[in-house]
């Protein structure tokens, strides 16, 4: 079971069109007179207002001038581009590759003091190793079609791991078992990505669990998409074709209590490290 984190969109998009539907009844005109004035069909101001149709900034633009408003324009605009951007599509994301994209989100871990992550696919980004980045990435690019500067991302993303050693970040992660026993390159690849784990163990910022395939769920949490908490005002979760960026306090709710549940299934000190070992042992 998967959850799909869309209402902190919908919620931006519904607060853009009862800002949009204020200017219209400040204006004293109705919809048809505000269709008429656009150029447009009555129902397309309908479901912009009613937020079923996703306004563009010219749109935009057209129904502040109808209203007198074009002071307002600018304001709406910027909102409508934050809405849009809570849910972004890889190829989108990825469109010139995937160096800017790790640079962006290296500047993010920077600000962060508590990064919380709940890794159901792959290991996280601060823990891979420049052998595992490169084949996670490499397969990633040839997957979705991107650009290849699968080297370039990695030397950002291994730069953006130190903030692990750094400061006064703190990381608390939760590692279903399948990821340390789903390969990612060959066996030398995961077994060094694998002790890396068991390195990171004792560091000061790190509090590392495991959550054993074994773990007993009934009432308490199912397996869920990789999602990363940054101090507890923005989640960014990771879908097949998309990131969604999850910031509505009714949804980051939800996500917290997931991860305090799953933490509870989580072992961690000689129980996470023994689970880490049997699959190193496994790679022989």
């Amino acid at each position: 079971m998967s959850t799909f984190p869309t209402s902190s969109v919908q919620e931006a998009r519904a607060a853009l069109a009862a800002r949009l539907r204020e200017l219209r009844l400040d204006a004293g005109i109705t919809g048809k007179e505000l269709a008429c004035l656009c150029g447009w069909s009555v129902a397309k101001s309908s479901r912009i207002e009613n937020a079923v149709t996703v306004a563009s900034d010219a749109d935009i633009r057209a129904w502040c001038t109808a209203c007198r408003a074009d002071d307002q324009a600018a304001d709406l605009i910027a909102a409508n581009r934050q809405a849009d951007s809570m849910y972004l599509q890889w190829k989108r994301l990825q469109r010139t590759g995937m160096k800017q994209l790790a640079e962006t989100s290296a500047k993010l871990y920077e600000r962060t003091r508590l990064v919380r992550v709940y890794a159901s696919h792959v290991m996280p980004g601060y823990l891979q190793t420049p052998g595992y980045a490169t084949a996670l990435l490499g397969t990633i690019a040839g997957f979705r079609g991107t650009p290849d500067d699968v080297s370039e991302a990695v030397e950002v993303r291994m730069r953006r791991a130190r903030v692990i050693h750094e400061g006064d970040h703190r990381f608390a992660t939760l590692i279903e078992e399948n990821v340390l026993n789903h390969r990612v390159g060959d066996q030398d690849v995961m077994a060094g990505q694998l002790g890396n784990l068991l390195a990171a163990m004792p560091l000061p910022s790190m509090s590392l669990g495991i959550i054993p395939a074994a773990a007993e769920r009934e009432g308490t949490m199912w397996p869920l998409e990789q999602f990363t908490v940054f101090d507890d005002t923005r989640i960014h979760v990771e879908l097949l074709a998309a990131k969604v960026t999850v910031t509505a306090p009714g949804e980051l709710d939800i996500y917290l209590r997931a991860f305090a549940r799953l933490a509870e299934l989580a072992v961690y000190g000689p129980g996470a490290r023994a689970l880490i070992v049997k699959a190193i042992e496994a790679l022989r």
